[in-house]
């Protein structure tokens, strides 16, 4: 996988919740009240040229359907293993969001300015956990506390789908995330 997708994949991960909590327009102040009733599907340790870099966490309510991720809740969390800047999770995020799809570059901008301003640094032991939003975007969650959000739902859908898209960049990982989910799309 790339570097930017493990830098990106540090800094976030998405929680699924009830259909009432997915349409609120208020962050939860903390990570146990955005995971209310949300279970671990599976987790995954990426590893670059040998190097351990996080253990990545979905936690997703009953009947999550990974083919249709974007229109659930659910929350993805890295478990970091490894120092990263947050300004480079945010460049590597937007790297691997354009592997999966055509991004205008005054959108790109945008989008690397928001993440470098909400990613902090990570240390070792720190949890980045991401709850993406449907309709709304994707929220941030550093330790358990909110970090903040990216209201934008297109940028939620592809930013979660580093890790949950069949195009993405570590096809194993995202086999590993949802092998527990009913019904999941295994790749070929």
């Amino acid at each position: 996988m790339k570097l930017a997708v493990v830098s990106f994949a540090l800094a976030c991960c998405s929680l699924a919740a009830s259909p009432a909590a997915a349409q609120s327009t208020v962050p939860e102040p903390t990570l146990s009240a955005a995971l209310q009733n949300k279970t671990s599907v599976g987790t995954a340790r990426l590893r670059y040229w040998g190097f351990d870099v996080y253990d990545a966490s979905l936690w997703a309510a009953p009947g999550f359907d990974a083919r249709q991720f974007e229109r659930q809740r659910f929350g993805l969390e890295l478990a970091y293993l490894r120092d990263f800047k947050g300004a480079d999770i945010a460049e590597r995020s937007i790297d691997e969001m354009k592997d999966l799809a055509t991004i205008d570059p005054a959108q790109a901008t945008r989008w690397t300015q928001a993440m470098s301003s909400l990613f902090p640094d990570v240390k070792r032991g720190d949890r980045i956990t991401g709850v993406h939003v449907p309709g709304s975007g994707a929220r941030f969650y550093l330790n358990g506390k909110l970090l903040g959000e990216v209201a934008d739902d297109a940028f939620s859908r592809l930013f979660f789908g580093i890790w949950l898209s069949p195009k993405t960049s570590q096809p194993r990982m995202r086999e590993t995330l949802i092998q527990n989910v009913a019904g999941a799309a295994r790749t070929p």
